[in-house]
């Protein structure tokens, strides 16, 4: 067993001494992209988010607008009854003296035509209100729908995300305690992996026990093919000083993240354009240095998976 190790060993420092400055290179191209396609993800999402803000203010005016208009609605339907009632009395008023008086008949026709051509003004106006109630209201409509949209989708990717986050969970329950974490903030969910799950000191061959894990986590993104995958590697600020072609915990921390990749490429479901290995040394600390606890918190592996936007994107660009 221990012939078989240190001929592993020694396999993966041989392919270690091939990596050529234009891999290396070719590494920080991609982790380059990856960082604007983060940087086009937070965009969007701001986008999306204000978008959402925009469309309820709207809403919200448009409520507003609705509202006054049903009042003026009912104010002119007010303003048109009494000029009919007050048409219906006068006519009646016509009727009466019609016998008594031509004088008085004459006077309260010349009434009578005012009063109509007053009842038919209002008339018109009622009926080009109820025309501007109608389109405020299908407006409104349109507005509610499309904040409805917009919640919808936002609620489905953070369900998606969710779900994600649970079934890796449960994928990787056996490892509880071992310096291993699941947590989902600002629609993506980050797996963190202690280097003392994973790696020896100044290594980066994967133990049996981290491969283990990682193959766990391996079969569930294996089963869902819409998810980009960042593996991370992060040291803490003690200086590398180990011996052969890596010179600094930049460079350990890159080949710690490229052993990662490459356990989870023999799953044959996970496709290799979602994931990207990037080393961020010690530049990316989430605990202080100035403690072993600290330390051992900050020599990690993160795997950061994250939706693509392709929904999103559409979303946006049809409206």
């Amino acid at each position: 067993m221990i012939k078989k190790i240190s001929l592993l060993a020694l396999t993966l420092v041989l392919v270690a001494s091939c990596v050529s400055p234009k891999v290396y290179k070719d590494l920080e191209n991609k982790y380059s992209r990856l960082k604007s396609e983060n940087r086009k993800l937070s965009d969007e999402n701001s986008k999306l988010l204000n978008e959402k803000t925009k469309a309820e203010n709207e809403l919200s005016r448009l409520q507003s607008i609705y509202e006054k208009a049903v009042a003026d609605k009912e104010k002119l339907q007010a303003d048109y009854n009494a000029t009919k009632s007050n048409y219906d009395n006068l006519k009646a008023s016509y009727d009466a003296l019609e016998q008594n008086s031509s004088k008085a008949i004459a006077a309260n026709s010349k009434k009578n035509r005012e009063l109509l051509a007053q009842l038919e003004a209002k008339e018109q106006a009622l009926a080009a209100e109820n025309e501007r109630l109608a389109k405020l209201k299908k407006e409104l409509e349109d507005r509610s729908n499309r904040v409805a949209e917009l919640e919808s989708v936002i609620a489905a990717k953070d369900a998606a995300m969710t779900k994600l986050k649970d079934a890796i969970s449960r994928a990787l329950t056996d490892f509880e305690g071992k310096g291993l974490t699941v947590e989902q903030r600002d629609g993506k969910v980050y797996v963190s992996m202690e280097n003392k799950l994973l790696f020896g000191s100044g290594s980066w061959a994967v133990g049996s026990e981290g491969r283990k894990a990682v193959k766990q986590l391996g079969s569930v993104l294996g089963e869902n093919p819409d998810i980009a995958v960042l593996i991370e590697g992060h040291t803490d600020n003690v200086p590398y000083k180990g011996n052969g072609i890596l010179t600094s915990n930049w460079d350990l921390s890159t080949k710690r993240a490229t052993s990662i990749v490459n356990i989870l490429r023999e799953n044959t479901k996970i496709q290799a354009e979602n994931l990207t290995a990037a080393g961020r040394g010690e530049f990316a600390p989430i605990a202080s240095n100035e403690t072993a606890a600290g330390k051992a918190k900050n020599r990690r592996i993160e795997v950061i998976l994250t939706p693509k936007l392709d929904e999103l994107s559409k979303l946006l660009n049809d409206n």
